[in-house]
């Protein structure tokens, strides 16, 4: 059970790097998220003005995804999972 537990910390070292790097790019690619959904939904307004429906309905659909709820959603969610493999990982050696 050692040999495994030996074998198993490599990968928490690489996990608590590859976490920490990917944290601060979610923390990066949200920032521009947020411009670019406020962006897209100001764009969306300038084309139902002008009468172009179907492409305001297309970069709504576009400010939805760069929003909170979309992309980046799925990217924390997926965050959520690598903490917890490293914590797992962390408990399974320790413990």
């Amino acid at each position: 059970m050692i040999v495994i537990k030996i074998l198993a910390a490599p990968f928490v070292v690489a996990l608590t790097l590859i976490v920490a790097i990917i944290s601060f790019l979610y923390c990066v690619a949200s920032a521009l998220c947020h411009i670019g959904y406020v962006v897209l939904t100001l764009l969306a307004l300038v084309l139902f003005i002008g009468g172009q429906t179907l492409g305001g309905i297309v970069f709504l659909v576009l400010a939805f995804l760069v929003s909170p709820f979309g992309i980046p959603a799925i990217a924390d969610w997926l965050m959520d999972r690598l903490y917890s493999l490293k914590y797992s990982l962390q408990d399974f050696i320790t413990g």
